[in-house]
């Protein structure tokens, strides 16, 4: 999460939505009195004791709130990226079980394996709405960008801040082929039912 009192503008980093890459090019516009907490490639945190002690920078809007004042949670500008819950769960899979190769070896057993049994604890996994929701399930972002038009989102983003835009670099990504090709049609009815809410919200189809 990144909060600027320059620009006025709140990032939330929703996991496995290329949060690096828009953190590079935000830090590059940042003022001295700018806020991150992140505790990838760079370790950062917010001066709120009680978010600082969650120790990742993939917190919600209903975290960070109660810690704001009224006028600048509300009038901040508060946007976020969003990604295709299907490709972002085979992204997961991939990521998880990188160390030993599990997926790479047999990518279907991987992804029936988190379908059966959900790592809903686990921040990387988590549906997209709930970083960006408050308590009756409504949206608190003013903008949210796509993965699949990151440019082109980042684009309009530095446009309604204020800032020049920049060529968003590959951070932290990895080579797969075409998310679909890793699916049955009951992969697909299961991450659809586990990501329910944010295919609704956002709009994808698989």
């Amino acid at each position: 999460m990144i909060i600027s009192k320059l620009h006025r503008f709140i990032f939330v980093a929703i996991p496995k939505t290329g949060t690096h890459s828009v953190r590079q090019a935000l830090r590059e516009q940042m003022g001295p009195e700018d806020m991150e907490q992140v505790g990838l490639f760079v370790q950062k945190s917010l001066p709120i004791p009680d978010l600082a002690k969650i120790r990742h920078g993939h917190l919600t809007l209903s975290q960070l709130r109660p810690h704001l004042d009224a006028d600048t949670f509300d009038n901040f500008f508060k946007f976020a990226f969003v990604r295709n819950p299907f490709d972002r769960f085979v992204s997961y899979c991939s990521f998880v079980t990188r160390q030993k190769g599990q997926f790479d070896r047999n990518p279907r057993a991987v992804m029936e394996h988190f379908v059966a049994k959900p790592p809903w604890d686990h921040i990387l996994f988590q549906p997209q709405h709930q970083f960006l929701i408050d308590e009756q399930g409504k949206l608190l972002t003013d903008y949210v960008g796509r993965v699949e038009q990151m440019q082109e989102s980042y684009d309009a983003i530095a446009q309604r801040i204020g800032i020049p835009t920049a060529v968003l670099e590959r951070v932290n990504s990895s080579r797969r082929a075409d998310y679909r090709d890793y699916y049955d049609d009951e992969l697909i009815e299961g991450v659809a039912k586990l990501y329910a809410r944010d295919l609704e919200l956002f709009g994808y189809q698989f």
